[in-house]
């Protein structure tokens, strides 16, 4: 097993084809920062070009969060990062998309908002029964214009992708299983286990043909990638503006927002 030291917000770890990235923030629920979102591609690039690793698994530190998506404590208007809104989401977003190999979410508790938007780009989620899933944009003012809407819509279908936008509500790992967002549900002492023979049963089948089949799948959604572009610019306007700023203010300060409709 090898570990990559060079890393504050993550972890990344080595060991007999399969590179596990871990995001290590668990006091915050595993919430994205700036320095976590730079952190997490560079990882991914890593892991997707190196020919001795067969399989990534992209997890969360603790039992209580896989990942809540950014840190509510960023403004998200102030961010002067890489990426149209100021972090590289939507080239995390396309790295999984674009690893020639699978990724595998391992999901212990809450996948929210930007951490299940990983969840459902992953080639394959695996959950504890402690897992959550939902979003939250449209209570924080967010929103994921491409792959979190569009493509899980591909996944759940329409309605109950809208409904997941809509309503922000929250489903169980088994809920979550029912629709096809998870592709198996174990319990959480058995998680591990459980994606280790997953991952050993995926290093036991040809790199290339996954490699191709992986693009031939892509191909049929590929257009979401244009959407995620005019979408994240098109929400970078939008986080600059009061509505946006008085949703992530209600949020923090957990009242009913304002929006002036009176």
């Amino acid at each position: 097993m090898t570990a990559e030291p060079g890393y504050s917000d993550i972890l990344y770890e080595e060991s007999d084809g399969v590179a596990t990235i871990t995001i290590n923030r668990p006091e915050k629920l595993n919430a994205l920062r700036m320095v976590t979102y730079e952190e997490l591609l560079d990882a991914l690039q890593r892991a997707s070009w190196n020919r001795s690793i067969g399989v990534i698994v992209l997890t969360g530190a603790g039992e209580r969060a896989f990942c809540v998506g950014g840190d509510t404590s960023d403004s998200k208007a102030e961010r002067k990062g890489r990426g149209i809104i100021g972090v590289p989401l939507e080239q995390i977003h396309q790295a999984i998309r674009d690893a020639p190999k699978p990724v595998i979410a391992k999901v212990r508790g809450y996948a929210i908002g930007g951490g299940n938007a990983l969840c459902t780009i992953c080639d394959l989620t695996i959950a504890g029964e402690s897992a959550q899933f939902g979003q939250v944009g449209p209570k924080v003012g967010s929103v994921d214009p491409g792959y979190g809407t569009a493509y899980l819509a591909r996944i759940v279908g329409e309605k109950k992708a809208r409904e997941f936008w809509y309503l922000c509500r929250r489903y169980s790992a088994a809920e979550a299983e029912s629709f096809g967002l998870v592709n198996a549900v174990v319990a959480d002492d058995a998680l591990d286990g459980e994606v280790a023979r997953w991952c050993a049963e995926l290093l036991q089948r040809s790199p290339t043909a996954l490699a191709i089949a992986k693009a031939s799948f892509n191909a049929d959604s590929e257009s979401i990638r244009g959407i995620s572009q005019m979408g994240f610019n098109a929400v970078a306007l939008y986080y600059g503006t009061e509505e946006a700023r008085e949703a992530g203010r209600a949020f923090r300060e957990k009242r009913a927002p304002d929006f002036g409709r009176t």
